[in-house]
């Protein structure tokens, strides 16, 4: 089983970039796929973005798409979430997770492991 550990949190401005970091360790973090979750207060977690194991391919919720990005560097078994333009909808707890596969992870299915959470918010 692969750990999981969220960093780059923190009180952003709207209109601002964040960028949140997930490092993994334990077995081979390129060989699955990864994604990101989040969870605000009051609610279910729900799905952000996830991406294949090459990097190569992405999806992503209607919520945040064309403001933020998904990218991985496996030399460095780290993930990554870039927050552009987040706005107050946007503050959360954000999980990273590792999948199976790009479309099961995006559903939530068959995931293996998940990190601790970093909580985003989003404020003036």
């Amino acid at each position: 089983q692969v750990a999981l550990l969220e960093s780059g949190g923190g009180l952003v401005q709207p209109g601002g970039s964040l960028r949140l970091s997930c490092a993994a360790s334990g077995r081979n973090f390129s060989d699955y796929a990864m994604g990101w979750f989040r969870q605000a207060l009051g609610k279910e977690r729900g799905f952000v973005a996830a991406l294949n194991w090459k990097g190569s391919l992405t999806t992503y919720a209607d919520s945040v798409k064309g403001r933020f990005t998904i990218s991985r560097d496996n030399a460095k078994n780290t993930g990554y979430l870039q927050m552009n333009s987040p706005n107050a909808e946007d503050t959360a707890v954000y999980y990273c997770a590792e999948g199976a596969s790009l479309s099961l992870t995006a559903r939530g299915y068959e995931i293996g492991s998940w990190g601790q959470g970093t909580q985003v918010t989003v404020s003036s």
